[in-house]
């Protein structure tokens, strides 16, 4: 049986509800891209932040820790993650997410949208 690799997709399983069941959150170990809509509900930007200048947004973001980077062409804001490359919202100890109701809508959508759509990288540890 192969081995799953959370960046070979090929590897990953067939997603099933039942996968979530007791998973340690290996999705929440991928880089996570967000949008404006996502900082809002995050509450990580204020409504005026939103329509003013995105690229100072950006910045004042990434000196608190809060993003990796910023891609202006696609408006994207890819979250930090911890050292260990957990996402900085996924609490290390239960696996959960700290911010389930308001996870960005990668998050929500995850496994029907990312590297491979219907599948996911459970049983990686």
């Amino acid at each position: 049986m192969q081995k799953i690799d959370i960046y070979r997709p090929s590897t990953w399983k067939e997603y099933q509800n039942t996968l979530c069941n007791g998973c340690w959150g290996g999705c929440c170990t991928m880089p996570v891209e967000i949008k404006i809509s996502d900082l809002l509900s995050l509450g990580l930007a204020t409504e005026a932040e939103a329509v003013g200048s995105i690229s100072k947004l950006a910045k004042r973001l990434f000196k608190e820790g809060f993003i990796q980077s910023y891609q202006k062409g696609t408006e994207f804001f890819i979250l930090a993650q911890k050292e260990n490359q957990d996402c900085r919202f996924l609490n290390s100890t239960t696996r959960l997410c700290t911010v389930y109701e308001q996870r960005p809508d990668t998050c929500r959508q995850f496994p029907s949208i990312g590297p491979r759509p219907g599948f996911c990288p459970a049983g990686i540890k």
